[in-house]
């Protein structure tokens, strides 16, 4: 063979991390992107539990906290993989789940295997797209008909006050109103304004700066930090009797907030386990937020015992005939309006809410 020119030199590879000028430009988009598919995962897993159950529980917010691990995680990888993150279009389960009742593990399963096999053969994939548009116009109506009753299902479990209703009404109006509208590409340009011109994106950011003005304008909350023992009482029964007075409330309602205090105190208590040695006395951080003719009181402990709403409701099926065990719970449930309780990994939110009356006026 005959002789021929110099092989080409290899090209260079190599992995280039610096932040250019498009990167920065696009970051603050992302980052709102990713915290809107986050709170988009927060309320399908609460959606999926209550979906899930035919019996009304509480939210076990430790498995909302794994689904969320699992979500960032799944995004992380598209990020290497440069693809879409995951369970982007993950409501649209939700509706089948509102429309056909099912929501077995085992149909997850199943649902999950197949769409694995129909990513790697895409000849079955294209017979799915060789349904008609009506078809599958009809049920994307229908889907999202579903998933806007349960995503309002799911703002009315806890109830709706002034402020709720003001942070919904504004996020849902500009959040429809806006989706695909020029004027967000007007204001950011088309890259940015693409991104963030979407309702579900417009909507939440509405939501989250509604929420964090609301916070910063509203009263103050007092605040308490003890050990979660019930030598901490008179510390709390102090700290509510202050604050009641600083209102101005009556008597009978100074006496119930500082019972449903004890109560509450109580019943962390009742279910907790010491009998672990050498095991260091977890804190309770007491917040109070005064509101118009109400008491809301946050009480954040480390404790192992059961879901104190879950508890509450299985009052309301019984004989009412006070037991020893459950008498804390009971009493709570006499002397609060509304008792919320979360659950998470390592850490439980206990919400109580106590209405009370102004003190008569004296002549």
């Amino acid at each position: 063979m005959g002789g021929g020119g110099p092989a080409p030199p290899p090209p260079e590879l190599s992995l280039n991390l610096s932040p250019d000028r498009e990167f920065w430009a696009l970051l603050p988009s992302f980052a709102i992107l990713t915290l809107v598919l986050g709170l988009k995962t927060i309320s399908d897993g609460i959606v999926i539990q209550q979906s899930s159950r035919r019996r009304p529980r509480a939210i076990d917010f430790r498995r909302i906290q794994g689904i969320v691990s699992v979500n960032g995680i799944g995004m992380l990888l598209a990020g290497f993989a440069t693809t879409l993150p995951p369970m982007a279009n993950g409501s649209y389960s939700l509706s089948l789940m509102q429309l056909t009742g099912v929501a077995a593990r085992r149909v997850g399963i199943g649902v999950a295997v197949v769409i694995l096999f129909l990513a790697f053969f895409s000849k079955f994939a294209a017979v799915l797209l060789t349904i008609p548009g009506p078809v599958v116009g009809a049920f994307l109506m229908l889907a999202m008909g579903m998933l806007f009753v349960s995503g309002w299902q799911t703002i009315l479990r806890d109830g709706l006050d002034p402020r709720r209703v003001l942070v919904v009404a504004l996020a849902s109006a500009l959040g429809l109103g806006l989706h695909g509208h020029p004027l967000m590409s007007d204001l950011f340009g088309d890259e940015i304004g693409g991104l963030i011109g979407n309702g579900v994106t417009i909507g939440a950011i509405v939501a989250i700066v509604m929420t964090l003005l609301m916070e910063a304008m509203g009263s103050r909350r007092s605040r308490l930090e003890v050990t979660l023992d019930m030598a901490s009482l008179p510390a709390i029964d102090d700290f509510l009797a202050a604050l009641a007075i600083k209102l101005g409330w009556d008597e009978a309602s100074a006496l119930r907030l500082r019972s449903a205090g004890e109560e509450t105190l109580a019943t962390l208590l009742g279910r907790e386990d010491h009998g672990a040695e050498n095991s260091e006395v977890p804190r309770l951080i007491v917040n109070a937020r005064p509101q118009t003719g109400i008491i809301e009181l946050e009480f954040v402990a480390t404790t192992r015992q059961e879901n104190i709403e879950d508890q509450l409701a299985y009052l309301t099926d019984e004989a009412p005939v006070p037991a020893a065990d459950n008498l804390s719970l009971r009493l709570l449930w006499y002397h609060a309006s509304a008792v919320r309780h979360q659950k998470f990994h390592g850490v439980d939110i206990v919400t109580v809410q106590v209405e009370g009356g102004l003190e008569a006026a004296r002549t």
